[in-house]
């Protein structure tokens, strides 16, 4: 099986400020600015939530299963989470 992707090259115009972050962000992160920019990117456009995800949101959402957080030590926290 073949896992490669094809790539295309391209330019785009950024201004010089924005292209200046992004080189920081990818050094940060040590990762080459093409990387960099193609997995935001990536994450930009494929955040589409599956089904089964969209159903856990509105369940959380829904309060059905809440109750209530303990937070007057770690103890009581972990317990009232259980």
């Amino acid at each position: 099986m073949d896992a490669t992707l094809e790539r295309k090259q391209t330019s785009f115009r950024l201004s010089t400020d924005l292209l200046k972050r992004l080189r920081i962000a990818a050094r940060l992160e040590n990762r080459s600015l093409n990387n960099f920019v193609e997995s935001t990117l990536m994450d930009a456009v494929y955040n589409i939530p599956n089904d089964e995800t969209v159903a856990a949101i509105k369940e959380a959402r829904s309060g059905k299963y809440a109750g209530t957080v303990d937070t007057s030590s770690m103890e009581a926290f972990i317990k009232s989470c259980e």
